[in-house]
């Protein structure tokens, strides 16, 4: 079953590789999608693929890269696209 997802990470995650790691996370896993830093500081990352990669990418942004702090993690189920690739955005 494929599923989507919106992902909003607050705390100690721009500065710290968090993109790079959620862009080799998600090639590894098998999503697609993108990530991007917001203005307010947070994480954003939207997710597509089936339900296991999706859960399993899911797990792996709670747990962030080594010298993230993660404070906050916020999901939004989002309507399947069908995007093509995993791609680092920018604001």
């Amino acid at each position: 079953m494929k599923k989507a997802m919106k992902i909003f990470i607050f705390g100690t995650v721009q500065g710290v590789f968090f993109r790079k790691y959620i862009k080799d996370s998600a090639d590894k896993v098998g999503v697609k999608g993108f990530v991007r830093n917001k203005e307010d500081g947070s994480i954003e990352i939207v997710v597509e693929g089936n339900s296991k990669e999706v859960n399993d990418m899911v797990e792996l942004c709670k747990q962030g890269p080594p010298h993230s702090q993660i404070r906050r993690v916020d999901f939004l189920d989002e309507k399947f696209q069908g995007l093509s690739g995993f791609k680092i955005l920018r604001f």
